[in-house]
């Protein structure tokens, strides 16, 4: 079985990034004369996808712009949150409904995706399958995070995560694959994706999938900064 659709979440503020993020939104920024995005959709197109969702609602006309102006060779849509910002929830909810799939890819264009994340993708899709799961998160451990001020979010142990202790030596990098039944009991509203992850943490079914990649990311203005740099 395969992924045939990517959901990318561009909707966010990009506060942290200010003044930078006032006129550009944040997956918009460049790093290596590459926006984040393109980044990004490269990553998902070398995964397999065939169509590509994305959200807007700070700066949206950037975002028409820029996907008219680069012609990437693949279906890509895009989908205005509406009169409020939905959130990391509410934002998946909203472009699942354009879609046909069941299961599905997410991403967060605040990542470096490079080319070496593709393999660990696939073989996580092949797990997720092969186990017959409803969610898996790709997360690696706080010693291969760029910026090590970041706290972990989880611990680890044979593919299940938890937050039980205060040893959370994990950190979701921002790619996961849903089902789309985990979200029938929602509306179109604001709500973080972390309320359905509680949920199936609570039922000790929250899955997870180990990348050894260092994980470069865009958390504030000081570390744009040191990744221009670099």
């Amino acid at each position: 079985m395969k992924i045939n659709t990517a959901l990318i979440l561009c909707a966010g503020f990009g506060e942290r990034l200010n003044p930078l993020t006032l006129k550009t939104p944040k997956p918009l920024l460049k790093l290596n004369n590459i926006t984040m995005l393109e980044n990004c959709i490269n990553v998902a197109a070398k995964f397999g996808v065939k169509k590509i969702f994305l959200n807007t609602f700070h700066l949206s006309e950037n975002f028409f712009d820029f996907i008219e102006s680069k012609r990437f060779p693949l279906d890509i849509q895009i989908v205005h949150d509406g009169k409020k910002i939905l959130n990391t929830g509410g934002g998946i909810l909203n472009m699942m409904n354009c879609i046909s799939d069941n299961d599905f890819l997410i991403l967060n264009p605040d990542t470096l995706w490079e080319e070496k994340y593709v393999e660990e993708i696939c073989k996580m899709q092949n797990y997720y399958f092969s186990n017959k799961l409803s969610n898996i998160l790709l997360v690696t451990k706080k010693e291969l995070s760029f910026d090590q001020n970041l706290t972990g979010d989880f611990e680890l142990k044979k593919n299940l995560l938890k937050k039980k202790s205060d040893e959370k030596n994990f950190i979701f990098i921002g790619c996961q694959i849903l089902n789309k039944n985990l979200f029938k009991n929602y509306k179109i509203e604001n709500f973080s994706i972390s309320q359905i992850w509680n949920k199936l943490l609570k039922k000790n079914n929250l899955n997870g999938f180990e990348s050894q990649n260092k994980f470069y990311h865009i958390t504030n203005l000081e570390i744009f900064k040191k990744l221009e740099d670099l």
